[in-house]
């Protein structure tokens, strides 16, 4: 049993079979001819516990993230304009940060590698654990082929090594970054904070550059489309346009839900999980705010809103490259590999939780000697390869990676409020401000921002829906028959089952 969950669930009964059916794990871990024992089937799914602290957590948390400063948030200026995009973001970030509230009670109660799909089984049963949990895995996979694209546009742009093509880049990163992965957790967060501080580093001198250009009459310089429903501007496409920007605004903190799928690798993560929660949002949130006014205030919204790299474009315009832009460009790399580091992380942890307990195959929950999930990340790895150099379409897999994020939280919220009104007596070593109130609007905003993402691209948004289907139809009839009743998730989620019985009784 993992490291950290509820003190009040009992040992693995070695004599027990993990799951239903005899035959389900004679394949991953089991005695010729005989099924494993729980106790056997769980140490061959063991992660490396005690390797990360609240600062490596809190790296963590802004790496998933801080690729959005440097490019992608910047599109939503073509959707509402500065006004727009600047609600849209007010809006998103109270979204996250009532999120991360609430995350950060529900990892303190249940501190497991399955994350939200962890949380959602203990309050919405299996179906709502396995829906949370898919969505998760569309936006950890989908993301990190998106940004190895953006990661070789870069390379690209910036004439390194002499490539023309896109696919070596993106094969470099997934051999290069999921061998890191491989060698060790420790390792692998250490290198992911490095590269993190580099990135946040670069953004805050690129913010001083830029301020020393700022003009305010910059950032309302798109022209009014004057047909559209309360227009001005500072809304040149009206009311409309505000509900639109909201996947764009999720850029800035696009990610840092994942902080909790590192739990059971944590040194004291009841009380490192709220901690690094908190901060790293608090981090993107001051990112965020300075990034956004400093690009549209240098250079104007106008000149910004469909750049490739609008940092680099807000210091220099249509001007020669100067050493500070260089220098940002650069860090834009920095801060793409940040972020494609970190999600390679979080993609293989919901991935391991979820075949661990039976959700999804159970030979993907296999760790190696070193601890590390290495089927669950190189086959994740592989099939974020397949998409990116099959497709080369980074915007439409994010797009589709938005989709999965905002089912996501809808459903995270849930289990907060459903929690908090089931189980008002369950110990809870955090208890998230505001309470109710605080999951509720969380709640609320993530469901309007997944209407939103069918009015910015309605293909990705019945992409992502087709892959839920073949995933719900495979849970549906297999998977849900074959669950693990040793994993952790599953048995703190029994003996709540069994502790409500006894009440009744």
């Amino acid at each position: 049993m993992a490291e950290g969950t509820d003190s009040r669930i009992p040992p693995a009964d070695p004599s027990r079979p993990s799951g239903p059916a005899p035959d389900a794990a004679a394949t991953d871990g089991a005695a010729p001819g005989g099924p494993a024992t729980d106790a056997d089937y769980l140490r061959r799914r063991t992660l490396k516990r005690g390797s990360a602290g609240w600062l490596l957590l809190t790296g963590l948390g802004v790496a998933y993230v801080v690729s959005g400063d440097f490019s992608g948030w910047n599109i939503g200026l073509s959707e509402g304009g500065f006004g727009g995009l600047a609600i849209a973001t007010l809006l998103m970030g109270a979204m996250y940060a009532c999120l991360v509230f609430s995350l950060a009670e529900l990892s303190a109660i249940l501190p497991t590698a399955g994350g939200g799909y962890g949380f959602a089984r203990r309050a919405l049963g299996t179906w709502g654990g396995f829906l949370t949990g898919t969505a998760i895995l569309i936006e950890y996979i989908l993301a990190p082929a998106a940004i190895s694209i953006f990661i070789g546009d870069y390379v690209e742009s910036l004439n390194l090594f002499g490539l023309d093509a896109g696919w070596p880049v993106y094969l470099a990163c997934f051999a290069i970054f999921i061998g890191i992965h491989l060698w060790g957790v420790g390792e692998a967060l250490r290198f992911s904070l490095v590269v993190t501080a580099i990135a946040v580093a670069a953004l805050l001198i690129f913010a001083v550059g830029a301020f020393a250009d700022f003009d305010s009459g910059n950032l309302n310089d798109i022209p009014v489309q004057e047909d559209a429903f309360g227009s001005n501007s500072w809304l040149p496409y009206g009311l409309l346009g505000i509900w639109a920007a909201f996947p764009f605004g999720m850029w800035f903190f696009l990610g840092v839900e994942g902080v909790p799928l590192a739990a059971e690798e944590a040194k004291d993560p009841v009380r490192s999980m709220p901690r690094a929660l908190s901060i790293s949002m608090a981090v993107l949130a001051l990112l965020a705010l300075i990034t956004f006014f400093a690009a549209t205030g240098a250079r104007g919204s106008a000149a910004v809103q469909e750049a490739g790299n609008p940092l680099v474009v807000a210091l220099q315009g249509d001007g020669e490259p100067t050493a500070l832009s260089r220098f940002v460009n650069y860090a834009g790399l920095a801060g793409l590999v940040a972020s494609f580091f970190s999600l390679i992380y979080a993609g293989s942890r919901q991935l391991f939780a979820l075949s661990r307990a039976g959700y999804l195959p159970r030979f993907l929950s296999l760790t190696s000697s070193r601890k590390a999930p290495y089927l669950g990340l190189l086959i994740p790895g592989a099939i974020g390869f397949a998409l990116a150099a099959g497709s080369g379409n980074g915007g439409r897999m994010l797009n589709v990676a938005v989709f999965g994020a905002t089912i996501s939280y809808a459903l995270m919220a849930l289990s907060h409020l459903v929690l908090r009104r089931r189980e008002p007596g369950l110990h809870r070593p955090y208890r998230t401000p505001g309470g109710m109130l605080t999951s509720g609007v969380a709640f609320v905003l993530a469901l309007s921002a997944l209407v939103a993402t069918f009015l910015v691209d309605k293909d990705a948004a019945f992409i992502a829906l087709g892959v839920y289907v073949v995933a719900l139809a495979y849970f549906a009839f297999y998977s849900r028959h074959r669950l693990v009743a040793a994993a952790p998730e599953e048995e703190f989620a029994a003996l709540a089952a069994a502790e409500a019985e006894l009440e009744r009784d």
